[in-house]
């Protein structure tokens, strides 16, 4: 692909992600296995710790500039269980936009029982849970570098760091689960730079695990959704469907509504590690015609296994 070429996707990936937040849309991987992403109130909802690293969209597309995440999560309950703390690290490149995010998160449940459920359960308790973060966003964008002349708009570099604060509720109700949450409630409210426009997505999310046969539960349906809403953009729906043999190996498929298709396949390896892969497959007129990811996990104590 020609340099001409390349600046001009560089410009239109500019145009379509000039609201840009901390973390673009989440994939089917990310936000289905790890919700804490985008919902502090995750934070020690799972009775061990759990540290997750992932890489999504390696290999996209051939042109230099398409969109990547790197993140690094870690969140854990404490001794009481009522309280969780978490933190993460997530960076996204997208053309000539590059932004990273500091954060820690508090949560603190309420159970609705005292009592341990079975392992496919997708909680051992039911609970409510409420959580904040806060932390800090590095925001820049290199414009010079696209050569445009002439254009007050890109006649200089955007570099800016802002503090971010997130809320999140999240319901585990057995085999049930719903969570809304606004990860960056301050946008870039207290930026003094007019041509900064930091999103504040909302985001939605619910899902059951169906257990095939409970007498031998080896195969469980997963069935999700996730909503995301933000200012001046449709409402956008994600509908997700996995399924679970022997809690040893999963697949996944799901439809976004700007057209895009996400497909997915892991392992539960050694007890206390997953892997992922995942595939998004954009639609329409959209240069971003693909996405790879991977997602790997650790979670302590009896880990992913059956109990």
């Amino acid at each position: 692909m020609t340099k001409q070429n390349n600046c001009i996707l560089l410009l239109l990936l500019f145009c379509v992600f000039s609201s840009v937040s901390a973390q673009q849309t989440p994939t089917f991987t990310e936000y289905n296995y790890n919700p804490f992403i985008i919902n502090s109130a995750y934070a020690g909802a799972q009775p061990e710790a759990e540290a997750t690293l992932s890489n999504i969209g390696f290999g996209s597309v051939d042109f230099e500039g398409a969109p990547r995440s790197l993140m690094f999560t870690f969140n854990t309950p404490l001794r009481n269980e009522k309280v969780g703390l978490g933190v993460g690290i997530i960076n996204d490149e997208i053309g000539v936009t590059s932004a990273t995010q500091f954060f820690a998160a508090y949560s603190y449940k309420i159970y609705l029982n005292d009592n341990a459920q079975p392992y496919w359960k997708v909680y051992d308790r039911s609970f409510i849970s409420f959580g904040l973060s806060a932390g800090a966003l590095i925001y820049n964008q290199d414009l010079l570098s696209l050569g445009i002349q002439n254009d007050p708009n890109f006649a200089e570099n955007i570099n800016s760091t802002l503090p971010t604060a997130g809320v999140g509720v999240l319901l585990g109700y057995g085999n049930f689960f719903a969570g809304v949450s606004a990860p960056n409630i301050l946008s870039g409210a207290l930026t003094n730079q007019d041509n900064l426009n930091i999103s504040r997505p909302f985001y939605g999310y619910t899902g059951y695990h169906f257990v095939l046969n409970p007498y031998q539960p080896d195969f469980i349906l997963k069935p999700s959704m996730l909503f995301k809403y933000e200012s001046g953009a449709p409402l956008q729906v994600d509908t997700n469907l996995s399924l679970s043999f022997k809690n040893a190996i999963e697949i996944g498929a799901g439809f976004r509504t700007s057209n895009t298709f996400n497909a997915l396949a892991g392992f539960y390896l050694l007890k206390n590690f997953r892997a992922l892969y995942s595939y998004t497959q954009g639609g329409g007129d959209s240069p971003l015609r693909n996405t790879h990811g991977i997602v790997l996990s650790y979670r302590g104590g009896g880990g992913y296994q059956t109990r």
